[in-house]
């Protein structure tokens, strides 16, 4: 490039970054011709990269004749300082107005708050020499809200296996029955019935794709398979985990000390329905979210069975009678 055409040249420079970052200019060299005073002067462009710092330090010295275009800037932009600052800055304004709250914060939290589902149930099951023993109670709660006091938390997936319900109880129903059409589907192009570890992750799979999308699952699959009894706990993060026995819902607390103290693994039929029947009381005594019926299911060789469904109220008295005083003992007579 010649020092004599520095005169002719022009830069135009589309300002659209910070001032440390690369541009890539064209600068257009017109050299008139002679010979040719008729034609239009040829351009020769030539592309180079510089930062904006050289830029503008070449346009404060009036070394090169530049033209700066700042079409493309927001006129209602803020700028700090002036323009012809080595340094100025240029912050955009918001594309979305913000909501008129002194604490931001504390509004979003709040905000976050409204829309947490209000969710309280009591469900668990175990494995024994016997088979599989699932248990859950019947109250649907919003809150300190009692909408039913007979929902079936226990959901029949097939003859062999069993889902529990916890958390929202339209998601729990809704893939539940989603999982058992699977199942079915899999008997059907493979001529057996799918494993109770395939069906926990087949539905883990499913609530992974939509994690984050607002779904409130936490739920046991139990069941009996070729490999013999099988527990799985699978959440709506897409969370797995095999085991020997679980309790979900906001009375698990409760039904954990009951459960963990008298568990056996050589435990009879009976002996294993009092002990998940007795767990399920306790947690409906402590837990305000959880009451109704107490139901009791037996999954075994042979499928699942139900053993009894009672009401929690008749077996607090059955737990622990009430004893008439003497005082009592002369007003009945």
């Amino acid at each position: 490039m010649r020092s004599g055409d520095t005169t002719s040249q022009a830069l135009s420079i589309k300002w659209g970054c910070k001032v440390e970052d690369p541009i890539t200019f064209i600068t257009q060299n017109q050299i008139p011709s002679t010979s040719e005073k008729d034609e239009f002067p040829k351009i020769h462009p030539i592309k180079f990269s510089i930062s904006a710092v050289h830029v503008l330090e070449a346009y404060k010295n009036q070394e090169t004749m530049m033209k700066i275009d700042f079409g493309g800037l927001d006129p209602s932009a803020p700028i700090k300082g002036n323009r012809d600052d080595l340094h100025d800055e240029i912050s955009a304004p918001p594309s979305f107005k913000l909501p008129t709250a002194v604490d931001f914060d504390g509004f979003q939290k709040a905000a976050v708050q409204m829309v947490k589902p209000a969710k309280g149930t009591t469900t668990l099951a175990f494995i024994f020499k016997g088979g599989v023993m699932v248990a859950a109670d019947s109250r649907a709660s919003m809150g300190g809200y009692i909408s039913s006091q007979s929902v079936k938390k226990i959901i029949e997936i097939n003859p062999y296996m069993l889902g529990t319900m916890a958390g929202g109880a339209a998601d729990c129903q809704f893939w539940h029955r989603n999982l058992g059409i699977k199942c079915r589907l899999h008997e059907l192009a493979n001529k057996r019935r799918i494993s109770i570890a395939g069906a926990s992750k087949l539905l883990a799979n499913i609530l992974y794709s939509y994690r984050g999308m607002g779904l409130s699952v936490g739920t046991m699959i139990a069941g009996w398979d070729e490999q013999g009894p099988g527990l799985y706990y699978v959440d709506s993060e897409g969370g797995r985990l095999k085991g020997t026995r679980f309790s979900v819902g906001s009375g698990s607390p409760y039904a954990y000390g009951v459960l963990d103290s008298g568990y056996r693994f050589d435990m009879s039929v009976e002996e294993a329905a009092e002990l998940a029947r007795r767990s399920i009381y306790h947690a409906t005594f402590r837990d305000g979210a959880s009451g109704g019926v107490a139901s009791v299911y037996h999954v075994g060789p042979d499928g699942w069975k139900k053993l009894s469904g009672d009401d929690v109220g008749e077996l607090h008295y059955h737990y622990y009678p009430v004893e008439q005083t003497s005082v009592e003992h002369e007003m009945i007579d």
